[in-house]
């Protein structure tokens, strides 16, 4: 048979999902009935519906029933039933679900010897629902650590907790803002990216209870851990400014920092003959922090390509004090300011906004820090939502003041937790939010937990390795790469602060395929981290 079958007594073996063409092979092996334990659509539209394999099997003479059990909810009583069904159903049996495990979990209660006040194992951390590795979030640095995690242990049982049934290319938004990009080819299904012998746990995270190692879902289920890898990325606060959600996507307000939002910059921005186009950018931290003034350059270069930008009046406000938070790349992006007679608004911050009548407000705080709040005009408005870390894991044990997962800087393990790591938008290392960290922290958090798993010491450290390519122009980017404390870390032998058309390149065909074939595949390829002494 073209499946992995594994025999647990003399009338039951259990596999993983099962197709059409599978049942045929499997009647042919002399199976008498086959059990369902994996819920219809859960693997997503491609997963057969256990109507279409009870009509088969029952052409081809064998019993088939459905029971089917979701992940993490493995329970006494769905123990008792399987029992009943191993003792009624002519053998032998094949039962499977989504990889065989909870097969084998309810094979495991069906023979044991149940006790009257015995509790759903749903409600313990043990066998049951309990994986080696947990994952909470499913965005790039949940698919790239899973993906790595599974290259060096084969046979690690790993759950991703991901609501979303699609993953997204995030960094190429921007591109798609300027018109230099397919927004099509920025999103695929998460049953694509998934490694297939990871659990996929179609929910949301509601809250961490560490002391028990479990994680508690939104239905209510708690799934256990022997360690837990935090990487739910951060929450775009689009409600902390007032009036926004209300006339985002028309009126002028557009957003790059959204799937849907993206190709309205563009038609915004082809379309703006004359008037005043406004750039925000909220306090720190925030996911990639030159992508706001990104899409500012990229407007105005097709501004002035289409000698437009003379009739354009353009602004970048920013809460920050400074254009960039590492000093040696602002005198670049300084003279693509003049190029592009750009007006810089610091201590600026967006606090409400009007679409129907295309007014801005924002609050503006001096050098004495007096605070006042000015309204302002636009045609255009690209609007960098606040960010900050998700409500459940803010107000959990887990969180630092900020909000953020505390992990120890260099080795992402959380200093009080020794069997949680985090990495990615959601975690406090004091490094750049963006994909290119996330391919370092990948290498290091896979290459920790290990360690930690199995005693050794954690000798993988993170430099605080992040890269923006800022797309300055349409065919040229100026590829910053900086470590902790601003330290620049080129990976190319070209002067780092330079524009230049090799990095265009990069950012638009070599590092999209990357990260498809290369960072989610568990390909390190250019990732490795340092060791410590």
């Amino acid at each position: 048979m073209g499946i992995d079958v594994t025999k647990l007594d003399d009338k039951l073996s259990v596999t993983g999902q099962i197709s059409l063409n599978d049942l045929r092979e499997i009647a042919k092996s002399g199976y008498k009935a086959v059990i369902c334990n994996r819920p219809d659509y859960e693997g997503g539209d491609d997963q057969p519906t256990s109507k279409q394999l009870e009509e088969l099997a029952k052409s081809l003479g064998m019993a088939f029933v459905y029971l089917p059990v979701e992940i993490g909810a493995v329970s006494t009583e769905h123990g008792e039933k399987f029992k009943e069904l191993i003792n009624a159903l002519p053998g032998p049996i094949l039962a499977y679900c989504g990889s065989g495990k909870r097969a084998t979990a309810l094979h495991g209660l069906a023979t044991q010897r149940a006790s009257n006040n015995q509790q759903p194992t749903s409600d313990a951390c043990n066998w049951g629902n309990a994986f080696d590795v947990v994952i909470v979030g499913g965005g790039s640095a949940g698919i790239g650590v899973t993906a790595s995690l599974l290259k060096r242990r084969p046979s690690l049982r790993i759950a991703i907790i991901e609501p979303s049934d699609k993953h997204y290319y995030q960094p190429a938004w921007t591109l798609v803002g300027g018109g230099d990009y397919d927004i099509a080819a920025t999103v695929r299904n998460m049953t694509e990216v998934i490694p297939p012998s990871a659990e996929w746990i179609q929910a949301s995270a509601a809250n961490f209870d560490p002391g028990n190692s479990r994680v508690t879902l939104a239905d209510g289920r708690a799934i256990g851990y022997r360690q837990l890898i935090v990487c739910p990325g951060i929450r775009l606060a689009w409600e902390k400014v007032k009036g926004l959600k209300e006339t985002l996507g028309k009126n002028g307000v557009t957003s790059n920092y959204a799937y849907e939002l993206a190709p309205y910059t563009w038609s915004l921005v082809k379309n703006l003959k004359k008037g005043k186009a406004l750039f925000t950018q909220p306090p720190m931290p925030i996911k990639c922090a030159g992508a706001p003034q990104k899409a500012m350059y990229l407007s105005c270069d097709h501004w002035q390509r289409n000698q437009n930008l003379d009739n354009i009046e353009v602004e970048f406000n920013t809460a920050g004090a400074v254009l960039f938070g590492v000093a040696d790349f602002v005198p670049p992006l300084m003279e693509y300011v003049k190029r592009y007679h750009a007006k810089l608004a610091f201590n600026s911050n967006l606090v409400s906004v009007d679409g129907a009548k295309k007014t801005a407000c924002f609050e503006i705080k001096d050098s004495n820090g007096n605070v006042q709040q000015i309204e302002k005009s636009f045609d255009m408005l690209h609007v960098t939502p606040p960010q900050m870390a998700p409500d459940f894991l803010r107000n959990s044990p887990l969180a630092d003041a900020s909000g953020f997962c505390e992990v120890d800087q260099k080795t992402l393990q959380h200093p009080r937790y020794s069997n949680i790591f985090s990495l990615g938008d959601a975690c406090s290392s004091p490094n750049a939010k963006t994909a290119a960290a996330i391919r370092k922290q990948v290498v290091v958090v896979a290459e920790n937990m290990l360690a930690k798993k199995e005693g050794r010491d954690l000798t993988t450290i993170y430099d605080g390795y992040g890269a923006c390519p800022l797309t300055v122009e349409n065919g040229k980017v100026i590829l910053a790469e900086f470590g902790f404390g601003g330290k620049l870390l080129p990976s190319l032998p070209l002067k780092a602060t330079n524009p230049s058309r090799i990095a265009w390149l990069l950012k638009t065909k070599l590092f999209p395929w990357l990260y498809w074939n290369g960072m989610l595949k568990g390909r390190e390829w250019l990732a490795r981290p340092g060791k410590s002494n």
